[in-house]
């Protein structure tokens, strides 16, 4: 492992990139996003992410198994891991995010030894080599945000062990239309900060009023607001901090499961699982297992 100082010194480096780059308004502070998501969590979120995460794992429970998180963003997929019995070593390349895991970290394991926060980022090999091999490495909707996609997959790729697993979420290359968004996203992360949640809603009124017109021709138009009270995705997360995550998401690249499986078929990895069909715009989710 790298010494302390020299890790130090690496997350360092990762906090004033990060800073910089979202001065220059080229990258959404996700990490913000996630501190306020946090108010909102609860054993119901918590539970659904256990699910989701041990369901595409094809597992019942992580024990005994080493878990890698990659952007580990507000935390919620490592303390996932962790409550199904998996030591965990959580990353993120934004501060903030980092302060949300090790809260999360704080609320349900604290002083635990089997679970690790640290500042860093995918695309610093360096860093990357220095953590070892992991049975699971995760990294679900980050590295399409590194502005070095594939470099971010190939590192990832190298963190798996041998009959390890590696499970992503890469956005959908749908064209056209995923440039459209490739504007509006830097277009977000370049406004004012008092700018941005007007021009979020804004963006997402066209796919709410034809949400909004679904509910109304069923005849339950109330139906529209009790799904954003109700709102509750897979992951945990709540439909306002979705918008803001998808909106603002910059920088932003794609891919579709042809070329994710291509890439990684060259690397010695199989597909176990994925979640593909009719994801439009959304995130192609595969799970890699690693040849022994």
């Amino acid at each position: 492992m790298t010494s302390i100082s020299t890790k130090t010194v690496l997350a360092n480096s990762a906090a004033i990139q990060h800073s910089e780059e979202v001065n220059r308004g080229e990258r959404f502070e996700f990490g913000k996003n996630w501190s306020a998501f946090l108010v909102l969590l609860d054993d119901d979120r918590i539970s659904r992410a256990e699910r989701s995460l041990a369901e595409m794992l094809g597992v019942e429970n992580l024990k005994g198994k080493t878990f890698l998180d990659i952007g580990s963003g507000s935390g919620l997929f490592s303390l996932a891991a962790r409550r199904l019995g998996a030591k965990v070593f959580s990353f993120d390349f934004d501060s903030d995010s980092v302060s949300c895991t090790t809260e999360l970290r704080r609320r349900y394991f604290a002083d635990d030894k089997d679970w690790t926060v640290e500042q860093g980022s995918v695309l610093d090999s360096d860093y990357v080599n220095s953590l070892g091999k992991f049975d699971i490495v995760y990294s679900w909707g980050v590295l399409h945000h590194t502005g070095e996609m594939w470099k971010a997959l190939g590192n990832a790729g190298e963190r798996v062990a041998d009959g390890g697993s590696l499970f992503i979420a890469i956005y959908n290359d749908t064209g056209s239309q995923a440039s459209r968004w490739h504007w509006i996203k830097k277009t977000y992360c370049g406004l004012p900060a008092i700018l941005r949640s007007p021009f979020a809603v804004l963006v997402s009124v066209p796919e709410e009023t034809k949400r909004f017109a679904s509910f109304l021709l069923r005849g339950k138009p109330l139906g529209y607001f009790a799904h954003w009270r109700n709102y509750r995705n897979a992951r945990g997360m709540n439909r306002w901090h979705d918008i803001i995550d998808w909106v603002g998401g910059y920088p932003y690249e794609v891919a579709g499961p042809s070329a994710l499986f291509d890439f990684y078929q060259e690397r010695g990895f199989m597909v176990t699982a994925m979640k593909c069909d009719n994801v439009g715009l959304g995130c192609n989710e595969m799970v890699f297992k690693k040849n022994a």
